[in-house]
């Protein structure tokens, strides 16, 4: 990698933990249990464990891969050094302009709960440039804040729980009404995927791998230890739902958690707040995310070097991060991608499936679990990319296609 300006190891273990869960407790937990719950019904539970496995399986081979290479950019890092440049950059460019969508999409989502219907695309310009104000002041600032939101949603979602568990409807028979589920085994496994795209945040830690203290050690602790905290807070939100409303009352609901409150008439802008704080959280995490993996890409010439510079006080990606703000700002006021980012669906699987195969590729010194783990995690990319529907696999490859000619045309003009 580029010899150039570094960026300064800031961030512990916890600080690492705070920042993957409010990458994975975003706005998913208050919005995907409807889709899965219509896939597949009381399956759901199934739907969720899969998940949770496939997205073990990554995070072993991203946190193993993180302690060999600390440095920022996350797969597109693992993938030029164990696969070559190719694999790296079709990792890091379907994360770049996918997760750039979804900035767009948690600002707007975050919007929807927090303002009248007139005011949504300038509150969501407002949120991307005070979250990208933050992350320009360093680390440090954006772990404290990823703290508050974070804090924030768990107190919604405790009320949330509270009220869904003891409300006047609460059946737990209906943890057992496995009649509920139309599509079978199919709909498992699209329920798995909603679910794992829901929470597909833990790698949001290694891409900070050159912002972590004693990164060997800490990495692979951090990433772990957050999926977990994460997977059980889902799991504990899917039996409440299941108890308070049914599988056919998830399903039939866009937020199915202020119907699960109802009972409850004051907990109800409790529930509005946290989903609006779990957006922020979530589009915070995406900024510096995608802030590292643009500047790995600049320092090897497959994005502009401008990108690449460090600001020399604050130890951030500053380039890199004020030019997402201006793409993602210019989206909001142009487009309303909530709908339209099947491809980033597409591109996250394709992203862990590359950190896979590249774990797969490390030497006894440097492996820290087995390699049957990746062999699963590539094969359960593989399957949940199956249940894509057409259209978002056929946008990821347009996508990859645009970037491969770009890195193409960029390649023959610096070799004329």
């Amino acid at each position: 990698m580029s010899s150039g300006p570094r960026l300064d190891r800031r961030l512990g273990t916890g600080d690492a933990v705070v920042i993957g869960l409010g990458s994975m407790i975003g706005a998913g937990v208050f919005a995907a249990f409807g889709p899965a719950a219509r896939a597949a019904g009381t399956g759901l539970l199934l739907g969720l464990a899969l998940a949770a496995a496939v997205a073990y399986c990554n995070a072993t081979a991203s946190a193993q891969l993180a302690a060999q290479y600390p440095e920022s950019g996350g797969t597109y890092v693992y993938g030029r050094a164990r696969l070559g440049d190719w694999w790296g950059f079709l990792a890091g460019w379907a994360f770049v302009v996918g997760k750039t969508a979804s900035c767009a999409a948690m600002a707007l989502t975050f919007a929807a709960y927090a303002v009248p219907p007139a005011w949504e695309r300038p509150a969501a310009v407002g949120a991307v440039v005070a979250l990208v104000a933050v992350n320009y002041r360093g680390i440090t600032r954006t772990a404290r804040l990823t703290r508050v939101l974070l804090a924030v949603v768990l107190t919604a979602l405790a009320v949330a729980v509270l009220a869904g568990f003891t409300g006047a409807g609460a059946d737990a028979g209906r943890l057992v009404d496995w009649s509920a589920g139309p599509n079978g085994w199919y709909g498992v496994l699209q329920a798995a995927g909603l679910l794992f795209f829901a929470f597909a945040g833990y790698a949001r830690i290694a891409t900070l791998g050159e912002e972590v203290r004693d990164p060997a050690r800490t990495i692979p602790r951090a990433i772990p230890l957050a999926l977990g905290l994460a997977v059980a807070t889902y799991a504990v939100v899917a039996v409440m739902l299941l108890v308070a409303l049914g599988p056919g009352g998830i399903a039939g609901s866009d937020t199915p958690l202020a119907d699960a409150v109802a009972s409850w008439g004051w907990a109800a802008p409790v529930v509005r707040i946290g989903a609006a704080a779990a957006a922020l959280g979530a589009l915070l995490g995406l900024v510096a995310g995608i802030g590292r993996t643009g500047l790995a890409m600049a320092r090897t010439g497959d994005l502009p070097g401008w990108l690449a510079a460090v600001h020399p006080r604050h130890r951030v990606p500053h380039h890199a991060e004020l030019a997402l703000g201006a793409v993602v700002c210019a989206l909001v006021l142009l487009v309303d991608l909530r709908t339209a980012i099947g491809f980033s669906s597409f591109g996250v699987l394709l992203y862990y499936l590359v950190a896979n195969v590249a774990a797969y590729t490390q030497d006894a010194g440097s492996r820290r679990w087995p390699r049957a783990l990746q062999v699963a995690g590539a094969a359960g990319c593989v399957v949940l990319a199956a249940t894509l529907p057409w259209t978002s696999v056929l946008a990821g490859i347009l996508v990859l296609a645009a970037g491969a000619l770009y890195r193409g045309l960029r390649l023959r003009r610096g070799r004329a």
